[in-house]
């Protein structure tokens, strides 16, 4: 697993979550393991590989709770991904949790800008200012010459 790669936590989702299997394990003979993180991978990655965890850990989510000995149980037919710890063990855990704020450490500039608006991946990792907040007619079939293409 790993954490803290998200659009606030790389800062920008950097395509850094490549998880290559242990050596240790591959000279065992082991070819593809879980691998969970909240970053972007380069498309040339295999195996079983669950990306984009959101919101990520850097704010909070899900991921942030796992600690290292945890067990987690993927079910891909369910969309479930399941961190089996006791659930009081998960509020100490949130009680607990120290999450840092969200100013990527900038006081001014782009970088606190970005931090305070940039969304989360399952949102599009876009700056919420520039999300619209009602649908958007556009003219794209005058372009395309197809009165059944549609945006918005």
């Amino acid at each position: 697993m790993m954490k803290g790669a998200g659009p606030i936590g790389g800062p920008g989702m950097p395509e850094a979550g490549f998880l290559p299997l242990p050596k240790k394990l591959l000279a065992q003979g082991v070819r593809d393991m879980i691998r969970i993180s909240d970053a972007r991978m380069s498309g040339t990655a295999f195996g079983t590989i669950v990306l984009h965890v959101s919101p990520e850990s850097a704010i909070g989510g899900p991921l942030a709770l796992v600690q290292s000995g945890d067990m987690i149980t993927l079910d891909v037919e369910a969309k479930l991904l399941d961190l089996l710890v006791d659930p009081g063990e998960l509020q100490r855990r949130r009680d607990n949790l120290a999450v840092p704020p969200v100013d990527g450490g900038f006081s001014r500039g782009y970088g606190k800008m970005y931090s305070q608006h940039i969304t989360q991946a399952q949102q599009g990792c876009d700056f919420d200012f520039l999300i619209g907040k009602t649908p958007v007619e556009t003219h794209v079939g005058a372009l395309t010459h197809d009165p059944g293409f549609h945006t918005g």
